[in-house]
């Protein structure tokens, strides 16, 4: 059979055969195979010419997307499913780009880790849920993670935290928001008992009586015209107590603030 169209289409060039079979091929295709208009190919010829051209057009595919940054090989993979790559040939690729080192899980995850180290705010149990759905293997996650430290970062979260709602929550229920917040962050616990450790904890009387305060209002709002009386106290008492304050505190405001309200 002949080849008797060999027409450039951007990126790719059009190969039809006097018998009617048309598909797209690489330059790189055209020129392992010295391809030309009229030149006589076989039957068997003209399908490795469609194989290799396929695993070219998907392994320029790949490499394109990776030109953007690094990906992980299950990343790679989808990418090329997506533009309908054969799985075959999605193997062959992959296993050709790890040969080249253009895909590397291991160097992946290490500058994944690194780079949140510097830039992030996650713990290791958070980084680890991530990189597990980019298809980074579990062996490899735990190597990676054996080596680092994330104790610097849980105290630079827990310092931000603190300015955060220092102003906002009772001393202790900071502890508590601080503490909780580590945890969603993915932060193990002798991170977050270490960082805990290190943060200044000294009460601020004036603050706590001003947040005492504010909360008292808020709460006074809420419950008064639903309650009076023992059960108002009851129910004011209970919500302050929720919120982290002493309870020898909250009686002096409580019993002040009921004697204005008759």
């Amino acid at each position: 059979m002949k080849i008797t169209k060999l027409q450039k289409k951007k990126r790719l060039y059009l190969l039809e055969t006097d018998k009617g079979q048309a598909f797209y091929i690489t330059e790189d295709t055209l020129v392992r195979y010295l391809l030309s208009q009229g030149k006589e190919v076989t039957p068997e010829e003209l399908e490795e010419i469609r194989a290799f051209a396929q695993i070219s057009y998907g392994k320029n595919l790949a490499l394109y997307y990776i030109s953007f940054q690094n990906r992980t090989k299950k990343e790679v993979r989808d990418y090329l499913i997506k533009y309908q790559i054969a799985e075959s040939q999605v193997t062959t690729i992959l296993r050709d780009l790890e040969a080249d080192n253009w895909i590397n899980d291991q160097r992946y995850c290490q500058q994944y880790l690194d780079s949140q180290l510097r830039t992030g705010n996650k713990g290791p149990y958070r980084l680890q849920e991530k990189l597990k759905q980019k298809g980074i293997a579990p062996t490899i996650i735990a190597q990676s993670l054996e080596q680092l430290d994330f104790s610097p970062l849980a105290l630079k979260e827990a310092e931000k935290l603190q300015r955060k709602y220092s102003q906002r929550l009772s001393h202790r229920n900071l502890k508590t928001k601080i503490q909780q917040a580590l945890y969603q962050k993915g932060f193990d616990a002798d991170s977050i008992r270490q960082a805990l450790s290190q943060l200044s904890w000294e009460k601020d009387p004036d603050t706590e009586e001003e947040l005492l305060e504010k909360e008292l209002d808020k709460a006074l709002r809420r419950y008064q015209r639903k309650y009076e009386g023992f059960q108002l106290k009851q129910r004011l008492t209970q919500a302050l107590l929720r919120k982290g304050f002493d309870y020898d505190r909250i009686k002096s405001q409580l019993d002040q603030a009921l004697r204005d309200l008759d």
